[in-house]
């Protein structure tokens, strides 16, 4: 991490983000077998990005490889990111429709993402261990939520992981494409899709299905803002 990428997390409390984490032996021994292959790569635990009191958090499941792992901000430099920002960018919570470095000037607006496991799994696939390790940073960041909070999940795990971070039963709280749960806290949960490669390719995740969870997602933060 350069000294610049340091000044710029120094303000995040270690409990939420932690540069040096090296909880999970076999991300920590992957991340320094990639750095060796890519020296330009960040190859550390991916920081949220965003505003830190934000209407609307979206929770991702991991960097990928050549993206986020590669930029150091969440969704950039891989193709999950283009329908994301474009869509952000679209409804108003993103300065522009495209992220494409950590110097490119992208303000989230009332908006900031997040993944549940900070760190890039082999085969982006993390283990269930690695996932409950990693969900006490989760866990910290949300327990620092507004009231009337939207809570974005992008995929299943990150579903369940956001679930455990709010000490949530999974049996109340269904997985389902374009499911909403409102919290005991007055915030609320949206699921979607991944907007990963493979669902937009396949088309199990269109542009319009994501706009319509999008849409909901505004509502609500439209109405927490009065």
């Amino acid at each position: 991490m350069t000294q610049a990428s340091r000044r710029d997390t120094a303000a995040i409390p270690a409990k939420i983000y932690d540069a040096d984490c090296r909880r999970c032996p076999r991300l920590a021994h992957f991340l320094d077998d990639v750095r060796d292959a890519h020296p330009g790569y960040f190859c550390l635990p991916v920081p949220p990005f965003g505003a830190a009191r934000a209407g609307l958090v979206i929770v991702g499941l991991a960097p990928g490889m050549h993206g986020a792992n590669a930029s150091g901000r969440p969704f950039t430099g891989d193709h999950a990111g283009i329908l994301l920002y474009a869509t952000l960018h679209k409804f108003g919570f993103a300065s522009q429709p495209r992220s494409t470095g950590v110097d490119d000037g992208m303000r989230l607006i009332d908006a900031r993402i997040t993944n549940a496991v900070k760190c890039l799994p082999p085969g982006n696939k993390p283990l269930p261990a690695e996932i409950k390790v990693c969900n006490a940073y989760l866990a910290a960041e949300l327990a620092t939520l507004s009231p009337g909070t939207a809570i974005l999940v992008l995929g299943r795990i990150a579903h369940e992981a956001t679930l455990r971070a709010l000490g949530l039963p999974g049996r109340d709280h269904p997985f389902a494409h374009g499911a909403e749960h409102a919290l005991a806290s007055g915030a609320r949960l949206f699921d979607s899709y991944h907007c990963s490669r493979y669902n937009t390719n396949t088309r199990r995740l269109t542009t319009a299905m994501f706009e319509q969870v999008f849409a909901a997602v505004s509502r609500f933060v439209a109405l927490r803002s009065r």
